[in-house]
């Protein structure tokens, strides 16, 4: 089990978690250890997504990494979207989907990792999409005002819902019979078989994230320290459990044989691991805590799953944190990150691969680029605005 967790500083964290064996009478031991960091974006991460094998991220700087957590390796980079990835995620291992801010959702060959296809969905930016449990239908909203459902066996819209402002959360019951809208700090619970709402849960401030524990429960966390177990059914919250000490920034609920366990990440740079009780009236116990003294914006947990169908959390592997060398020459970099990007985000992108608006046709030819790759064309487009500058100067 490894936790994956992204910041406003660039990195992409992981830690792998050891259950240690518990002695008779003694309490199970959850331990987080350091495996990797990786600074591969220009920009704060935005999106994290996981699958049986990889990692994916999403970031301002208008790309998406792929992680191999089998091999530890950076698998390179896809570069279609024109402006800040907003949301990932997987169904099953074959396929990815992304949004962004450039109003496209794409539909990606997580084995080829090719854009099979790219479908302007909404107006202004796509803030969040969710994938029906069975794969054939997405939900998706964005700055244009609007929920639309996505039949994803045709690649077409299948239904448009006009709502009153811009919801930027929307998120699947994990038997797909009902789905929540969130819009600040409103959340609106529709039922699938009406496609209307049944009622409505309010927060206390704007809702950060959420993750259905059941089919009726739903985790809610928001710009503040507390997370709160609300009924979708009655509309009541259950409980409510201080977490952290800075809001709440994302959250990962996934189940093992033995545990139902809730991950929280938030600004203050902790990762959290929780144990839920069977009675979501009753707060939920900490596993075990890490602190990235980063600030956090977006979290995953990465399963082996091969390994947990053993009855093992880990395979038996060494971790390796990040030696003081590195930490150094990392912050040395990071001072011209930010010159690094303004100047990018002011020359046209030519990396794009040559699928753009709506298009039902597959993308041939390479999507994927290297990290190294990447890095160099960067650097010699920094040199040549360099040269521009001094010319300018004389």
């Amino acid at each position: 089990m490894e936790l994956v967790a992204g910041c406003y500083e660039q990195v992409l964290f992981g830690f792998a978690v050891h259950l240690e064996p518990k002695a008779s009478g003694d309490q199970e031991k959850w331990t987080p250890v350091a495996d990797f960091t990786h600074h591969a974006h220009t920009a704060s991460l935005s999106a994290v997504a996981v699958s049986s094998r990889f990692v994916v991220t999403g970031s301002k700087d208008e790309t998406i990494h792929i992680y191999d957590m089998k091999k530890k390796v950076d698998h390179g980079a896809l570069v279609h979207h024109n402006g800040t990835i907003t949301c990932l995620k997987f169904h099953g291992n074959r396929h990815l989907i992304s949004g962004a801010e450039d109003g496209l959702i794409c539909v990606w060959d997580a084995k080829k990792w090719e854009c099979l296809k790219s479908i302007k969905a909404h107006k202004g930016h796509v803030t969040f999409l969710s994938i029906h449990p069975s794969g054939k239908l997405a939900l998706s909203v964005g700055t244009d005002k609007t929920l639309r459902t996505w039949n994803l066996v045709e690649g077409r819209s299948a239904f448009i819902k006009n709502i009153k402002q811009n919801a930027h959360i929307v998120e699947w019951s994990p038997r797909g019979e009902k789905y929540v809208v969130v819009i600040l700090n409103k959340i609106d619970v529709y039922q699938l078989d009406t496609a209307s709402v049944s009622g409505t849960i309010t927060n206390e401030k704007r809702v950060s994230s959420v993750t259905f524990l059941s089919e009726s429960v739903l985790a809610v966390a928001g710009d503040e320290e507390v997370v709160r177990f609300f009924d979708c059914d009655s509309l009541m919250c259950l409980s409510e459990f201080k977490a952290h000490e800075n809001r709440v920034k994302d959250m990962f609920s996934f189940e093992t044989p033995e545990h139902h366990i809730i991950v929280t990440a938030s600004s203050d740079g902790f990762i959290k691991m929780w144990k839920l009780k069977e009675d979501k009236g009753v707060s939920p116990s900490l596993l075990c805590e890490v602190n990235t003294n980063a600030r956090l914006t977006c979290l995953g947990v990465w399963l082996d799953r091969v390994t947990d169908t053993k009855g093992s959390l880990l395979p038996a592997v060494e971790p390796s944190p990040v030696s003081k060398k590195e930490q150094s020459e990392r912050k040395k970099k990071e001072s011209g990150r930010e010159v690094q990007e303004e100047e990018r985000q002011l020359k046209p992108d030519t990396k794009k691969c040559g699928l753009t608006g709506d298009s039902n046709k597959p993308t041939k030819g390479s999507s994927l680029i290297s990290t190294k790759k990447r890095k160099t064309v960067e650097m010699l487009e920094k040199k040549k605005s360099k040269r521009k500058k001094i010319r300018m100067m004389q």
